[in-house]
């Protein structure tokens, strides 16, 4: 059995805590040092002739003495209870504060919903749960909208193509131009059909709508989208290298097929001629299942394409080489993985081109199978 190793964050916060707090021991030792040495009391007057001290400098002494361990003590015992608040401040802060970075668009419905009373403290959390309240709405929203628009587009669009047919089918023929004309727009519709089919897949993925959740080998869901690119590929001279396990994950067949046919498709595309593509499929400590796609090209910013995992985001035109695409594929690629409980990471190579590296949780089936 593993034991969980704590994580960075935590490792950081236990740091700054002990850190606080040597430092607030120190600055306490170093009041009470100057708090001891600031009472100066005078000594006892002796007597006539020098023999005893006279009694009433001694009572005035020893009163002023109780007076200073009194302070002392109420000085000790104050500033350690001060030091343990601030401690306590300190440590709700920054749960409130990693709570908050944990949310996410993908995880609004989650709340700080933090107990005790109603202080300063409590009503900063409900604050910031009234504003997750919102913006979870409005995510909703947008996603419902877009759901909504793509279904209610189907039917103008098949409308027109039902139009189209009616006018090519015209007795006695048509001229050559109108069939011209027809082609086109067929080419139009069918760009507005896929464009409307990423929207609605990409609602789904970001709305965790998994239409199943099985075992789901990607080994032949990757060497079906290569096979279905085979007459591209080979007109771009592009050399392609595959390192494939026989690796599960669980989910949706139909979104993780969609995300392997997208991010497939983009390392085609947007590749140069007679460069090359390598695919990698590996498990990751029994546990996950990574998927990697080298693809060569230009080079490229990293900045730049860091943000290609957001809706409608694309480079230049040096690397798109046309307006081909929506600038959806890796949102969605990103997306599906999201819904899976999966990453996505987008790196710049160095010699040109871009990595995409795909992480999903491995299918109980296959963790059994890599322990054996």
């Amino acid at each position: 059995m593993l034991r969980a190793r704590p994580t960075v964050r935590w490792r950081l916060t236990l740091l700054y805590s002990v850190l606080f707090l040597i430092c607030g021991a120190a600055l306490l030792a170093i009041t009470d040092s100057l708090f001891a040495n600031a009472f100066v009391y005078p000594k006892p007057r002796p007597g006539p002739g020098g023999g005893l001290p006279d009694p009433s400098s001694m009572a005035l002494t020893a009163a002023l003495s109780h007076q200073r361990s009194v302070g002392l003590h109420r000085l000790q015992v104050d500033s350690g209870v001060a030091l343990g608040l601030m401690a306590v401040v300190s440590g709700v802060l920054r749960t409130i504060s990693a709570t908050a970075e944990r949310i996410s668009d993908t995880n609004l419905h989650e709340r700080l919903a933090m107990l005790g009373p109603r202080d300063e403290l409590r009503l900063l959390a409900d604050t910031i749960d009234r504003l997750l309240a919102r913006l979870e709405a409005a995510f909703d929203a947008q996603r419902r909208f877009v759901a909504n628009a793509s279904h209610e587009l189907r039917t103008p669009l098949a409308m027109m193509r039902t139009t189209l047919d009616v006018a090519i089918a015209k007795p006695g023929g048509v001229p050559v131009q109108t069939r011209e004309l027809d082609a086109d727009l067929r080419v139009d519709l069918d760009d507005a059909d896929r464009l409307l089919e990423s929207f609605l897949t990409l609602a789904r993925a970001q709305n965790g709508q998994l239409d199943d959740h099985n075992a789901v080998a990607l080994e032949p869901i990757i060497t079906a989208a290569l096979t279905a690119r085979a007459d591209r590929i080979a007109a771009r001279r592009l050399a392609v290298e595959t390192h494939l396990a026989a690796v599960e994950v669980a989910g949706s067949a139909t979104l993780l097929g969609r995300m392997i046919e997208n991010v497939t498709e983009n390392a085609v595309r947007h590749n140069r001629p007679g460069g090359s593509i390598e695919l990698t499929l590996e498990p990751v400590n029994g546990q996950r299942a990574r998927v990697i796609i080298d693809s060569s090209g230009p080079m490229l910013d990293q900045d730049a394409v860091a943000q290609l995992a957001q809706p409608f985001k694309r480079l230049s035109q040096n690397r798109t080489g046309s307006q081909n695409g929506h600038g959806l594929g890796l949102s969605i690629v990103a997306a599906v993985a999201a819904a899976h409980d999966g990453s996505v990471a987008l790196h710049a190579r160095a010699e040109g081109g871009l990595r995409v590296q795909i992480t999903l949780p491995a299918s109980i089936p296959q963790l059994a199978e890599a322990a054996r």
